[in-house]
């Protein structure tokens, strides 16, 4: 699995894990919910800012994206 695929599906994961709406989690990362879905569809590769701001959302460390 490349690593873009990994961060997606670990992104999607944790986000449902915690009943988060697309939109709620992206409001939080202060992203808008498209390049969200484009991230979690490993269609768009993130920047490491989104990554931290991505995992402050969902009370993860950044690392834990790249599992």
């Amino acid at each position: 699995m490349t690593p873009i695929k990994r961060v997606s599906k670990t992104l999607r994961r944790l986000r449902t894990q915690r009943a988060m709406s697309q939109q709620t989690l992206a409001t939080k990362a202060k992203i808008s919910r498209g390049y969200l879905a484009r991230l979690e569809a490993a269609e768009q590769d993130p920047t490491l800012g989104v990554l931290e701001r991505l995992a402050k959302a969902l009370g993860v460390p950044v690392t834990a994206l790249l599992e």
